[in-house]
Order: structure tokens, then sequence, then C-alpha cells
């Protein structure tokens, strides 16, 4: 327990080295809450080893041959550097997550403050995706020939789930603007979407971090599930709006924002696709398509008929 502990202080060590730039042991140490002598102690054998050089640099081509520092086994597919920063993309899609689940709260509840809180997280989210993105432009322009490249991957993902960041927003902005809140029975289509849209962003990064591309199946049946549901709570504001005198703007307002918020949780859904795709294309080099999930959906819709 001790040893893994150690571990687990150096590995932050080494975060803060790669994506925050320290000059001296003494910056490692106060933004870990740690002794600056720890820091020298935990470092130093990396330092003579060559992984890590002063100035602070870490040799992310070399950083496989300290296995311990790693909670699981990398694969041959990997270079630690990869697990490094998709330990980056896990904690990321968790934020977006409970970003996600505060935004529909704020919207079940209709409560103001909830909503701004919400609002708060979505600049974690904003910062969580440049350190990937810097991450991976650092890592790439250390090794651009070698398969680490493929980590330009993990900038794609982490752009996803911005996205994602990006549209919850709208749940708690429409809470703080919009003068009414959500009628029992429209309630009840948006929870079910919210339900299914965060299923399948969870199981979209399940695949895409743990290689399991075998989820594809429940992805699709998801997928299929949101759009019948998105189908009929549109249609239950269709009905709601044709029953609004056409003079009560603050109430078409509301309608239109209500349909914004369904669009929503139905582009959540679609980018969580994306994200599985990615997966494809980083495990088994699979082309992604270029059409959107959207315009694909509708292709399919076509072939049908």
């Amino acid at each position: 327990m001790k040893n893994k502990t150690k571990n687990a202080t150096l590995k932050s060590i080494i975060d803060v080295i790669l994506y925050e730039n320290p000059s001296t042991q003494d910056e490692i140490a106060e933004r870990l809450g740690i002794t600056r002598r720890y820091v020298t102690k935990l470092l130093q054998p990396l330092i003579k080893e060559g992984l890590v050089r002063r100035a602070y640099i870490v040799d992310i081509k070399r950083l496989e041959e300290f296995p311990d520092l790693f909670d699981e086994e990398i694969t041959s597919r990997e270079y630690a550097g990869s697990f490094f920063i998709k330990e980056m993309l896990r904690d990321m899609a968790s934020h977006v997550c409970k970003q996600l689940r505060a935004s529909f709260k704020s919207l079940e509840e209709y409560d103001e403050e909830l909503a701004n809180d919400a609002l708060k997280m979505d600049y974690i989210t904003n910062t969580m995706h440049e350190k990937v993105r810097a991450s991976v432009d650092t890592a790439i322009s250390m090794n651009p020939y070698s398969e680490f490249s493929k980590t330009m991957n993990f900038t794609e993902i982490a752009y996803d789930l911005e996205r994602i960041g990006d549209h919850s927003a709208i749940m708690p902005n429409f809470v703080i603007k919009e003068a009414y809140e959500v009628d029992p029975a429209m309630m009840d289509y948006l929870r079910k979407m919210f339900s299914i849209a965060i299923e399948m962003l969870e199981t979209a990064m399940e695949a895409f971090l743990n290689e399991k591309l075998e989820l594809k199946g429940r992805l699709m049946s998801l997928e299929d599930e949101i759009h019948r549901v998105q189908k009929s709570a549109l249609n239950c504001v269709a009905t709601q709006m044709a029953e609004t005198p056409f003079e009560d703007k603050e109430r078409s307002t509301y309608y239109i924002s209500l349909s914004r918020i369904v669009k929503t949780l139905e582009r959540i859904a679609d980018i969580s696709i994306e994200i599985f795709d990615t997966a494809g294309e980083y495990y088994r080099n699979i082309p992604r398509t270029t059409t959107p999930e959207r315009f694909r959906r509708r292709e399919k819709e076509f072939d049908f008929e």
C-alpha cells in the first residue's frame, strides 16, 4: 500500500511536469501540497535515468520503461505517453457526465442556483480540453513518425467531450432565461432522453478507453430508442404550441427553447456515436465516414422507406 501511494504521488508529479510546465521543484511541491524534499526524493531516480530532465521535461517515449507508475498493463499498441493522455480523457469524461447530470437536475428542479453551478462546470470542461490538446501536440512533436501519432484521435475525443459540455449548458440557460418551468408531461420525455443520452456517452467512452468495440450493438439500440422518444417529445411540444395564442410571445419563445433542449439531447447521442467511431479507427484502423451521424440516420430512414 505504501509503495502504491508513492507511485500515485510520483504519477501526480509527472502529470504536473507534463501539463503545467513548472520551473522548479518548489513549484511542483506547492501545486501538490507536499514538501520539496519529497519531490526531490521521488524525482531523483528518474533524473538519474534520464526520464526527467531538469527544468523540467519528461521524455514521454521512455515512460514505458517504468511500468510501476501505471495502474494497469500497457498493451503493445500503446505507449506510456498514450496511457497518461487516456487517463486525462477518463477524468474529462467523468467530469462531463457530472456536468450533464447537474445541468439536467437544474432543469428538472427549475433551480437557478443549480443552473449557475452547472454553467461554472463548463469552464473546467474547456480547460480539460485545452490540456489534452496541448499534451497531444507536445507528444507528437517529440515523436511524429511513430505509432504514437495515433494519439491525434485523443484530441478529437476531447473536442467531442467539450461539445457535449457546450450542449449541456443549454439546459441551465433555459432555467435562467425562460419564465416557465417544463410541464410534467414534457419532463417525462426529457427524463427518458436524458437517461438514454448519458448511457450512450458512458458506453462510447467505455468502448474507447477500454477497447470494448463489442458494445456497438448496445449503442445502436440506444440510438434507435432515443430517436423514438425524440419524435414523441417534439410532437408533444408541437401540440402544446398549437394551443398557445399567437400573441403570447413569451410562451412561444419558451416552446422554441424547449425544442432546443430536445435537440440538445439528440446531439449528445449523435456525438457519442462519433466517439465510438473514433474508437474503431484507433484500435482497428476502421476508417470513419465523413458523413455526420444525423445525415447517416436520414439516409437509413430513406432506404427503409
